[in-house]
């Protein structure tokens, strides 16, 4: 048996994460739109009573089993079922899901645009010191030998460029912030 504050855990940490690719599933897979917050709660419901005598290994593969289980009992019990209905659910849970992986790779191009788009916004000697040395790969005497500048200014350039790109990606405007030269401040008394 598995207690209490393990279950939560586990639930808060492994399904709830699941919630968004598990409501897309449900509403591919069920005619009524209305009936698809109940039927997520009674997959919840399932999962929690089962993982009770013991957290399952694969929770994905766990919840949408369970998913695909309460669909086909729910369609049997409607009477309203077409064997295309069925054989579909049925070929569906032989699927491997990799529905992780899908978010992981949307988010993944999500942050390349991102980056792109920050990388575009640079000014023309800043976003080409960023692709010499990020994009290409060339070293810092490199990069400066091929464009003919010293290694102060391609470390100054990086070091801008890199943090318009950051602000940019994290949603800001993307602008380049030059730094401030530190003066030596007189004191009045003197």
């Amino acid at each position: 048996m598995v207690d209490d504050t393990q279950l939560q855990i586990w639930f808060c940490e492994e399904v709830l994460p699941l919630e968004p690719s598990l409501t897309r599933y449900l509403r591919k897979n069920w005619r009524t739109e209305d009936d698809v917050t109940d039927l997520r709660q009674d997959v919840y419901e399932a999962a929690l009573n089962g993982a009770r005598r013991g957290l399952p290994d694969r929770t994905q593969g766990y919840l949408f089993t369970i998913a695909r289980n309460i669909l086909i009992n729910r369609a049997k019990r409607d009477r309203i079922v077409s064997f295309e209905q069925v054989a579909d659910l049925e070929s569906a849970a032989n699927v491997h899901i990799d529905i992780e992986g899908s978010e992981r790779h949307l988010a993944a191009r999500d942050a390349l645009r991102r980056a792109q788009a920050g990388m575009e916004d640079l000014p023309p000697r800043c976003r080409e010191v960023v692709r010499l040395r990020k994009v290409e790969g060339m070293s810092r005497l490199e990069a400066a030998e091929a464009m003919g500048v010293g290694l102060d200014t391609i470390d100054r350039q990086l070091r801008l460029g890199i943090r318009a790109m950051a602000d940019a990606m994290l949603g800001g405007s993307g602008r380049i912030q030059r730094e401030k030269p530190q003066r030596a401040r007189r004191s009045k008394s003197q």
